[in-house]
């Protein structure tokens, strides 16, 4: 039985559901929502290439690598973009969060926030998580902030880690929150959404 397991996970107006085929026009309306694939820095599909992204997605669900969600708007099913549990290693309890984007519309809002709530919640609450990482770009300093507004610590830097969509080589900043600071950071993003209802 794979450690991530199918579900839906609901607040505040969102629906984090399983992503599936069904959701390639959405996805693809989303990323066109402020041309985000021109982003060097993001993993942000182009438009002839959406069915492929959900369809690797797909694959490494299968694989038990990933598990990816569809970011939809639960009173008008529109589809705001994408995020994943990555990196699934059941035999530590950790998860990794990422391959998150949002349209361009709802960016600054509440819906990172949200999402990240219940991914994180989810993932020490219910899988019983010991760790939840994250990683981004060390020039994507508008992710490594959002990060770091959760609550995650800098673990450091991997130099020379993976290849951007335009064939550079990037250096990756690892971040991570274990268990035993979710309470606090939970209680600190409750309150910062507060702030944005």
């Amino acid at each position: 039985m794979a450690f991530v397991q199918p579900v839906t996970l609901a607040d505040r107006g969102l629906h984090l559901v399983p992503l599936e085929l069904a959701h390639e026009d959405g996805l693809r309306a989303a990323a066109a929502d402020g041309e985000l694939w021109k982003l060097r820095i993001t993993s942000v599909p182009e438009p002839e290439q959406t069915r492929a992204y959900i369809e690797s997605a797909l694959q490494m669900r299968a694989e038990g690598h990933r598990f990816a969600f569809a970011v939809t708007e639960a009173a008008t099913g529109r589809v705001l973009g994408s995020t994943s549990f990555h990196d699934i290693l059941p035999a530590v309890k950790r998860v990794e969060i990422g391959y998150t984007w949002y349209a361009r519309s709802v960016q600054r809002s509440h819906v990172n926030t949200t999402c990240k709530l219940l991914m994180m919640g989810h993932a020490f609450d219910t899988l019983g998580c010991h760790v939840v990482g994250w990683r981004t770009d060390n020039y994507n300093f508008a992710s490594q902030k959002a990060i770091e507004r959760l609550g995650a610590k800098k673990d450091g830097v991997i130099r020379g880690h993976a290849l951007r969509r335009d064939g550079t080589i990037r250096d990756t900043v690892m971040y991570s929150m274990r268990a035993g600071e979710w309470p606090e950071a939970r209680a600190q993003l409750l309150y910062l959404r507060g702030l944005h209802a």
